[in-house]
C-alpha cells in the first residue's frame, strides 16, 4: 500500500484537490441550479419529482458528481502517466541524458494546460448532453445549464490548474539546470490567457446567465399576473351555457405574444384549444396543474427550467368544472440572441485588451532580460550555483539572467563586508563629533558660572580684607560675608562636579566606543550617563525626557556601558528628529524588570513609521531622513545589542500615534 501511495503520489494529490473542490462545487450546483433555471417550488427533491422522473434531485446531483469524478480520474491518470514511466529519472536525473530530461521538463510545462482544457470541456459537454436527453430537448434550458456548468467548472478547474503548476514546479526544481534551447517555448501571453481569460469568461457568462434568469423571473411574474387577472375577469363577467359557449367566449381573451394560446381542460384530463381542437400537454404540466396549481393561485409550470408557464381558473358549465388557462412563453428567442451577442462582444473586447496587456508586459520583461544579458557579457559563470529553471517563458529568461549576474554579485559581497566596517566606523565618528559638540555646550555653562563665582569670591575677599580694620563693621557683618563666600564655594564645587561627570562620560564614550570587555554596571549609572550626554540635544530641541525607573537602580547589567549608552542615545536622537522641530514634546525612557530580563523602553509620540520601513528595520540599512541619514544607526544598535548583550530590540509603531523601541537585555 505504501509503495502504491508513493508511486501515484502526484496523481493522488491532484485527485484529492479535485475531489475537495468537487464537493464544494456539487454543493454550489445543488443550490444554484434550481435558482438559475427557475425550478418550480415544491417539485424538486420531493415525491412529486420521483413520480415524474423516477428519481429525485439529490440522486441527480450525486450522479452528476460521480460522473465528473470518473472523468477526472481518467483524464489525470492518462495525462500524467509520464510521471510513472519516468519516476526514476525524476529521482536520479544524473543517470539520464539531457534529451530525456528535457522530455520530462516539456511534459511538466505543458500537461497542466492540457488538464485545464480537458477537465473543463469534457465534464461540461457530457453533463449538458445528459441533461438534454433527460428532458428530451435541446433548448434554452440546456443552454442555460451549459453556461452554468462551464462557468463554475472553469473557475474550479483554474484553481486546480494553479495547484498543478505548483506541484510540477517542485519536480522541476529537482531537475538539473541546462540550456532551454531544446524545450518547447511558451510565452507570457499564453500564461495570462490561461490564468485570466477563464475568470473573465466566467464573470461574463455567469453575469449574463444571472441577468437572464432575473429577467425570466420578473417577466414570468408579470405575464402571470396579467393573464391571471384577465381570466378572473373572464370568469366573473361571463356565464356559460355549454362547452361550445365556453369555447366561443374564450375568443375574447387577449394574448400578449404570438406563441401564447388559450386551453381548456376537461375533468378527464383532455386538453382543447379555444377552437375546440384537442391538444397534448406534458405529463409534468398536467400533474402540476392537478396537484400543485390549486395551492399556487392557479399557476402552472411546463417543466424544470423550461421558460413556459400557464395561468388557470376553474369555471362551472352546467354543473361541470372546466379549467380555462392561458399557456405563455416567458422569453422569446430574441432575448437569447441579445444576450449571446452581448456576451460575444464583451469576450472579444476582453481578448483584445488582454492581448495588448500581455504584449506590453512581455516587452517590458524582455527589456529587463536583455539589459541583464548585456551587463554580464563575456563573464565566466562556470562556478555558479544557478537557480533551477521553473518556467519556460519570459520569467524563465529572467531566471537565466539572474543566474549569470549572480556571479558578479557574489564577487562584490566580500568587498561589501570589508566596506561595512569602514562605514560603521564613520558612523561612530559622526556620533562622536555630535557628542563632542554637545559636550562643549554642556561645559560652557558651568565654566561661565564658575567664572562668575570666582569674580564674586574675589569681591567678597576684598570686602572682607577692607573690613577687618574697620571698627564700624561688627562680627555679624563678618559672619554674613563668610556665609556668602561659602555659598560661592559650594556653587563652584557643584559645577566642577558636574564638569567632572561630563568629562568622565565623554572619556568613556570616546575611548571605548567598541569595547567588548565583559564588565558590569548598574541601571542608575546607565541612566545618569544618558541624561548627561543627551541634555544639550534635548534642551536645544525643547524636548522633555521623562525617565521612569520601575526597578532597583542598583540592578546589575553585564556588558559595556558605553555601547549601551550609544544605543539608547541613538534612539532618543531618532525620537527628537521624529518630531521634526516641534517643541514642547515628550520622550519617555522607562526601565522595568520582567522575569529574568531588563527592558528599556524609548517611546515618542511622533508620526510613527510606515509599514514598509518597519518590515525592513534591523534587517538592512534604511533611513527616512533622505540625504541626512545613512540608516546605520539602528542597524548598528541592533547588531550591538545582539552581539554584545545577547539581547534583542523590537519596535511597535503606528502612523500618527508614535513609536516605541524596546531593548530587551537578559540579566
Amino acid at each position: 500500500m505504501k509503495k502504491i501511495l508513493e508511486k501515484y503520489k502526484i496523481q493522488l494529490k491532484l485527485l484529492l484537490a479535485l475531489t475537495l473542490g468537487l464537493i464544494v462545487l456539487t454543493t454550489i450546483y445543488a443550490f444554484l441550479i434550481p435558482m438559475i433555471l427557475n425550478y418550480p417550488e415544491g417539485t424538486y427533491g420531493t415525491a412529486f419529482q420521483t413520480e415524474v422522473e423516477n428519481t429525485n434531485y439529490l440522486s441527480q446531483v450525486l450522479s452528476i458528481a460521480a460522473a465528473i469524478f470518473a472523468i477526472f480520474v481518467v483524464v489525470i491518470f492518462y495525462k500524467t502517466r509520464f510521471l510513472i514511466t519516468h519516476s526514476d529519472l525524476i529521482k536520479n536525473p544524473h543517470k539520464y541524458t539531457l534529451k530525456e530530461i528535457n522530455y520530462v521538463k516539456n511534459k511538466l510545462f505543458t500537461v497542466p494546460y492540457s488538464l485545464l482544457i480537458l477537465n473543463i470541456t469534457i465534464p461540461s459537454i457530457a453533463l449538458t448532453v445528459i441533461h438534454a436527453y433527460t428532458i428530451h430537448q435541446f433548448g434554452i434550458t440546456t443552454l442555460k445549464l451549459f453556461i452554468l456548468v462551464i462557468s463554475l467548472m472553469t473557475l474550479y478547474v483554474t484553481s486546480v490548474f494553479i495547484y498543478t503548476c505548483n506541484l510540477f514546479k517542485k519536480i522541476l526544481i529537482k531537475l538539473p539546470y541546462d540550456s532551454v534551447a531544446d524545450l518547447k517555448r511558451s510565452t507570457l501571453k499564453k500564461k495570462i490567457f490561461y490564468n485570466i481569460l477563464p475568470l473573465i469568461l466566467v464573470s461574463v457568462l455567469f453575469t449574463s446567465l444571472l441577468g437572464y434568469s432575473l429577467v425570466s423571473i420578473n417577466t414570468g411574474n408579470s405575464l402571470f399576473e396579467t393573464y391571471h387577472n384577465s381570466l378572473d375577469y373572464f370568469k366573473e363577467y361571463n356565464t356559460f351555457s355549454s362547452f361550445s359557449d365556453l369555447l366561443e367566449k374564450t375568443q375574447s381573451l387577449n394574448l400578449l405574444n404570438e406563441n401564447d394560446f388559450v386551453f381548456i381542460k376537461t375533468t378527464d384530463n383532455h386538453y382543447f384549444n379555444n377552437n375546440g381542437e384537442e391538444i397534448q400537454v406534458s405529463n409534468f404540466f398536467n400533474k402540476y396543474l392537478n396537484e400543485l396549481s390549486p395551492t399556487n393561485d392557479g399557476r402552472v409550470y411546463e417543466y424544470y427550467g423550461i421558460d413556459c408557464q400557464g395561468a388557470t381558473v376553474d369555471v362551472v358549465v352546467n354543473g361541470t368544472i372546466y379549467t380555462v388557462g392561458i399557456y405563455f412563453t416567458i422569453l422569446s428567442i430574441d432575448i437569447l440572441i441579445y444576450f449571446s451577442i452581448s456576451f460575444l462582444i464583451l469576450v472579444l473586447i476582453n481578448i483584445i485588451i488582454l492581448t495588448l496587456f500581455a504584449k506590453s508586459l512581455s516587452n517590458e520583461i524582455n527589456i529587463i532580460s536583455f539589459s541583464f544579458l548585456r551587463m554580464i557579457k563575456n563573464r565566466d559563470t562556470s562556478i555558479m550555483q544557478p537557480l533551477s529553471l521553473t518556467s519556460n517563458d519570459e520569467f524563465g529568461d529572467l531566471i537565466i539572467s539572474f543566474n549569470k549576474i549572480q556571479e558578479l554579485t557574489k564577487k562584490n559581497i566580500q568587498q561589501l563586508h570589508d566596506n561595512q566596517e569602514t562605514l560603521m566606523e564613520k558612523e561612530r565618528l559622526a556620533s562622536l563629533g555630535q557628542l563632542i559638540g554637545g559636550i562643549a555646550h554642556n561645559l560652557k555653562t558651568p565654566i561661565m558660572s564658575i567664572s562668575g563665582a570666582t569674580e564674586g569670591l574675589t569681591d567678597l575677599i576684598k570686602e572682607y580684607e577692607s573690613s577687618i580694620d574697620d571698627p564700624e563693621v561688627n562680627s555679624q557683618d563678618h559672619h554674613d560675608i563668610a556665609k556668602d563666600m561659602s555659598s560661592w564655594v559650594a556653587k563652584i564645587k557643584t559645577h566642577t562636579e558636574y564638569m567632572s561627570d561630563v568629562i568622565t562620560a565623554v572619556k568613556g564614550q570616546a575611548v571605548t566606543l567598541s569595547n567588548e570587555e565583559d564588565i558590569s554596571f548598574t541601571v542608575g549609572e546607565l541612566l545618569k550617563r544618558v541624561n548627561i550626554l543627551m541634555k544639550h540635544e534635548l534642551k536645544n530641541a525643547i524636548i522633555y525626557l521623562n525617565i521612569a525607573m520601575k526597578t532597583d537602580e542598583n540592578t546589575i547589567i553585564h556588558g559595556d556601558i558605553n555601547s549601551l549608552v550609544q544605543v539608547i542615545n541613538n534612539m532618543i536622537s531618532n525620537s527628537i528628529q521624529a518630531y521634526d522641530g516641534k517643541p514642547e514634546q515628550n520622550i519617555d525612557l522607562t526601565v522595568e524588570k520582567d522575569n529574568n530580563h531588563l527592558i528599556i523602553f524609548v517611546k515618542d509620540y511622533g508620526p510613527g513609521m510606515p509599514e514598509y520601513v518597519k518590515n525592513k528595520l534591523f534587517n538592512e540599512m534604511i533611513t527616512t531622513k533622505g540625504k541626512n541619514g545613512t540608516g546605520l544607526g539602528l542597524y548598528m544598535s541592533y547588531s550591538t545589542i545582539r552581539a554584545h548583550f545577547n539581547g534583542n530590540i523590537t519596535v511597535v509603531s503606528e502612523e500618527g500615534k508614535g513609536t516605541t523601541f524596546s531593548i530587551i537585555l537578559p540579566l
